[in-house]
């Protein structure tokens, strides 16, 4: 096995390569003038299996169009097996279309990596109408969850921490939490009178003046959810607020916008970050370690 690492899987890659204890590698990759890609392989993969880690953040496509040129390449020269190892994998919400004429954009790209590599590894795919990947990849798909990471992390960094759910999709993800990690947790029920009247009450009668708020989602895109979530319970008398997430993507300037709430920001680094304390190369490599 040796571990290949493309543009946006490099800060993963070489401590994946260490914990497996396999060579590392990294994949040449630019562009022309004319903005096409220039790929090139500096080790011999005849006959390896090949471990391309890559994780799809910033310029999505071009990501996409690495990992293709990658598997195609690597098969060419005559490896034996090529696996991609994703840390964060895009376009799981475009999983149906809701609209006349859209692009099912999950169904293209399922095809293209059915295609091109011969196993998928994912941490925590931002799933919504499928939960199994078997569903949506033909060749071997496996999805790894960082929770257990993550539950760690409060456990070791956040003091009394009361873990919230925002509405009743997240409560039975924040109980579960809540009962490894050993603390309380409550959700937010929002009633709609009309259009302008929306009240919100907790699951339960507890001074969250006393605790620490922990907010926990799979992804914290542009974070809007989060903020409000954050907004009513300070009126609610809550003091201190923690949000922790797999997949911080932070659009349209997400982070600053919590910081500025005066809460603590932490991620796992399935995409690199000042708030990606949590590292996930340990899950890739005990994965990968089973595979053969």
């Amino acid at each position: 096995m040796i571990i290949i690492g493309l543009s946006h899987g490099l800060h993963v890659a070489k401590k994946i390569a260490k914990l497996l204890k396999r060579p590392y590698s990294k994949l040449e990759a630019s562009r022309f003038p004319d903005s096409e890609t220039y790929m090139r392989f500096h080790c011999d993969v005849r006959g390896q299996q090949v471990v391309l880690v890559q994780s799809f953040y910033g310029d999505v496509n071009n990501c996409l169009m690495e990992v293709f040129f990658a598997a195609w390449t690597a098969k060419d020269l005559g490896a034996r097996k090529v696996i991609l190892a994703a840390p964060f994998f895009p376009y799981f919400r475009q999983d149906a279309r809701f609209n006349p004429g859209e692009c099912v954009s999950l169904q293209v790209i399922a095809k293209f990596v059915d295609d091109c590599v011969d196993a998928f590894f994912v941490i925590d795919p931002h799933l919504h109408r499928e939960k199994n990947l078997g569903h949506i990849f033909k060749v071997k798909a496996h999805k790894i969850t960082a929770n257990p990471l993550m539950m760690e992390y409060i456990k070791k960094h956040v003091k009394n921490p009361l873990i919230v759910g925002p509405d009743w999709e997240s409560y039975k993800w924040a109980q579960a939490t809540a009962k490894m990690i050993g603390c309380e947790s409550v959700i937010l029920e929002k009633t709609r009178y009309n259009s302008r009247d929306v009240r919100v009450k907790l699951s339960k009668n507890i001074d969250i003046s006393k605790n620490n708020l922990v907010l926990v989602d799979d992804m914290i895109s542009t974070g809007h959810t989060l903020l409000e979530t954050i907004k009513l319970l300070k009126g609610m008398g809550a003091k201190k607020f923690t949000c922790v997430t797999v997949h911080g993507i932070f659009a349209e300037g997400a982070l600053e916008k919590l910081e500025k709430t005066g809460a603590k920001v932490a991620a796992c680094n399935t995409i690199p970050g000042r708030c990606a304390k949590i590292d996930v190369s340990g899950l890739l490599a005990d994965a990968l370690r089973h595979t053969s």
